[in-house]
């Protein structure tokens, strides 16, 4: 239990401090002196908290998905010829900047959450990417020719021992895509996307700091939040498989 204390207290703070936002404006009153209004009303906080994770869960699983793929494909026999290729696909999604990314992808795409979505997939494959290959690429060949010498497919193989084996770490890689991703995605309320950077987008073109520290507030507790239940799952993956290990 204790495992999983403090993202539940991150998470309980978060659902907290969006419901308790809209009676702070004595408090932003302070930042923001002479200023009518000090609290964002277009959207509640609650709709652009729970668009947000959408946008941010959306492009994790994608990203997720084409990443460890790639990476097994590229750790096997008939793939390996073209890791530079798939490596150097994945290292342009991140340098390019998010902002460019989206200016080219809403002709194409429209406004909204579509681009932005789009954009948070190919910034969030890079560090994925990477861990996979190094979970990997890490394994002890001893280990796969145990498990060969025990009758295991490929595919067995593949399932029961190396992504068990490479979890923490392609889990390490998923933990700061996503953490980078509850930031970036902020951007696409410049589009259109309802995120919690509307408030931040609407402050900065209003002048008003009460606006953007609400958005930022958010953002970083839902970043905080997000880190420490990664960690938990990290951890509880590292003891799952160590516990097996005992066992065996």
């Amino acid at each position: 239990m204790r495992l999983w204390l403090t993202p539940v207290i991150w998470i309980a703070s978060l659902c907290a401090l969006t419901a308790l936002l809209p009676a702070m404006a004595p408090l932003f009153s302070w930042v923001e002196g002479g200023t009518d209004n000090l609290i964002y009303t277009r959207d509640s906080f609650y709709t652009l908290l729970q668009s947000h994770i959408w946008l941010v869960l959306a492009s994790a699983t994608m990203g997720t998905l084409v990443a460890v793929s790639a990476g097994i494909f590229v750790t096997r026999p008939a793939g390996r010829d073209f890791m530079p290729l798939v490596s150097q696909i994945a290292s342009i999604g991140q340098t390019v900047p998010p902002v460019a990314v989206l200016a080219l992808a809403v002709p194409a795409m429209g406004f909204g959450e579509k681009p932005t979505l789009f954009a948070l997939v190919l910034y969030g494959l890079l560090p994925i990417l990477r861990n996979t290959l190094a979970g990997l690429g890490g394994i002890n060949p001893a280990v796969l020719d145990s498990a060969k010498g025990m009758g295991m497919s490929s595919v067995q193989v593949l399932f029961k021992v190396e992504l068990p084996l490479a979890g923490r770490v392609i889990l390490a890689g998923i933990r700061t895509s996503v953490t980078i991703n509850i930031a970036t995605a902020a951007i696409g309320s410049t589009i259109g996307a309802r995120t919690l950077g509307d408030p931040v987008i609407a402050g900065l073109v209003n002048g008003n700091t009460a606006y953007v520290l609400q958005g930022a507030i958010l953002i970083g507790f839902l970043a905080l939040a997000t880190d420490s239940l990664f960690e938990a799952l990290e951890r509880a993956w590292a003891r799952v498989f160590s516990a097996r290990a005992h066992k065996a």
